[in-house]
């Protein structure tokens, strides 16, 4: 589990067929350990390799289509973020770390020190999203300000601009989007297919 506040932004410094290596600091203090789990760009990935200035990761051929990290070169920046310890602090929203596709920078516009950006999203996504709701860009939790049948948008306030790719990010590149898994619960529980019920939701103290 992770929260969607980046820890630090890294660096691709090798792609290998499915092998990723990424420079890192931040991330990569004296628990880190291979079998860790780090969040790259927003996609929850195993360490498999480690070194003081770097960690590796294999990426399964599933990940590669429906992330961005196929398209990922050396010298590329992430963003990255560790899995949330127990004893974590809690600043963002609920993400997994499991990407449910790709959308698209659509318009980049300042307003003020906010930068609002623009992303279409195809309607599978956007049928999760609505004002004012969470949503994951590249990993960076995030707040919808606007929301329209084939696109949202989000407000970066100067910390997410400095601290995150997101404030470098311009008009046609390819975003990971990880919806708020609640929205799918709720959809789930509209259509009755969750088994959970009013009466059930109410006996557990829930309503």
């Amino acid at each position: 589990m992770f929260t969607g506040i980046v820890e630090e932004i890294g660096s691709v410094t090798s792609v290998e067929s499915s092998r990723l290596t990424f420079a890192a600091a931040t991330v990569l203090d004296k628990k880190t350990k291979i079998g860790d789990s780090i969040a790259v760009n927003g996609v929850c990935l195993t360490l498999t390799a480690l070194t003081p200035y770097s960690f590796t990761v294999e990426v399964m051929p599933e990940t590669l289509r429906r992330t961005n990290l196929g398209a990922l070169r050396s010298g590329d920046r992430v963003n990255l973020e560790r899995a949330m310890p127990v004893d974590g602090r809690f600043g963002g929203h609920f993400v997994q770390g499991h990407v449910d596709g790709t959308g698209k920078v659509a318009a980049v516009k300042p307003e003020g020190n906010a930068l609002i950006i623009r992303f279409d999203a195809p309607k599978e996504i956007m049928k999760y999203i609505v004002e004012k709701g969470f949503i994951a860009v590249d990993g960076v939790s995030l707040t919808v300000v606007e929301c329209k049948p084939a696109s949202f948008s989000v407000s970066l306030v100067g910390i997410t601009q400095a601290e995150t790719i997101l404030g470098g990010r311009k008009v046609g590149d390819v975003v990971n989007l990880e919806v708020d898994i609640l929205a799918k619960y709720v959809d789930k529980l509209s259509r009755g297919e969750s088994g959970i019920t009013k009466g059930f939701l109410a006996e557990h103290g829930f309503m």
